[in-house]
């Protein structure tokens, strides 16, 4: 079995769309391979994760690099 596992950073992303002479903004966040990260996501565990692909069953696992501790 065949894991390669590296540490990335969220990128956040903000866009613009006009629509009709309004203007409207977005923000979402980004790993690479264009794997999307809920705000809610990043607000909990940090802007670090850790990337684990296994290449034979093709899985991307996604992992936070500092767990929360829970009370």
């Amino acid at each position: 079995m065949v894991i390669t596992s590296r540490e990335v950073v969220v990128r956040k992303v903000v866009g613009r769309k006009t629509v009709k002479d309004k203007i409207y903004t977005y923000t979402y966040y980004t790993l690479p391979l264009n794997l999307y990260i809920p705000k809610s996501v990043v607000d909990k565990y940090g802007m670090e994760f850790i990337v684990e692909k296994d290449i034979e069953k093709g899985v991307i696992t996604i992992k936070p690099k500092k767990q929360t501790a829970t009370t």
